[in-house]
């Protein structure tokens, strides 16, 4: 069976839409940091919080992280993070949320740029085969090809952004965990109904 780890991340948030984060953030008052909170992720929360709601939506998130592109997150990465770190379920997130987001996408950060072996800004196939090996999963060329065609731009040499690997690494991991529940024996293989499968689908990845 397979199993996925995480390096450990530092709390620092990702690059600004400019690549400027010092830019963004205005000098914090200790003073109206709230407690376990990282006094730079509050600060960052007030610059990404356009309409000074005190919450970030999918907007304000999506208008907030970059890949090495330039391009900003795409909605269902930014949908899948929001919900993850969204403990009212209301479609957003506060400043305790935005901060355990930032380090949780740094963690991410740190990997993508192990992975990315020749510092492209983007992983190619053979290092996405690399990095499933290196994280405990037995894929197939055939499902990483597949992968790419689903969420790589289209181009003579496709490769993954750091959003799409984010999204890709989170939905493998649920649904991995969502096998192991049947898989009680660890043998690889598992017998479902069509509705068991339906179900599989409907609560880890939607």
């Amino acid at each position: 069976a397979a199993s996925h780890t995480q390096s450990p991340g530092t709390d620092q948030p990702v690059a600004s839409p400019r690549g400027e984060r010092e830019s963004l953030m205005a000098s914090p008052h200790a003073g109206n940091v709230p407690p376990g909170v990282d006094p730079e992720a509050f600060s960052w929360f007030q610059s990404v919080d356009a309409d000074h709601s005190g919450y970030i939506s999918v907007k304000e998130l999506k208008q907030a992280l970059v890949n090495s592109n330039w391009s900003t997150f795409n909605d269902e990465t930014c949908l899948l993070m929001i919900n993850m770190f969204d403990k009212t379920r209301s479609g957003r997130i506060d400043v305790y949320g935005f901060s355990a987001l930032m380090r949780f996408i740094q963690q991410w950060k740190n990997l993508f740029q192990q992975y990315d072996r020749d510092q492209s800004g983007s992983i190619s196939f053979n290092e996405l085969q690399q990095a499933f090996s290196q994280m405990g999963y037995n894929l197939s060329p055939q499902f990483s090809q597949l992968l790419l065609a689903r969420y790589a731009q289209r181009s003579s040499n496709p490769s993954i952004q750091l959003d799409r690997f984010i999204q890709i690494c989170m939905q493998l991991q649920s649904t991995t965990d969502a096998f192991r529940e049947k898989d009680t024996g660890l043998v690889g293989n598992v017998r479902l109904s069509y509705e068991d499968f339906l179900t599989m689908v409907v609560t880890r990845m939607m």
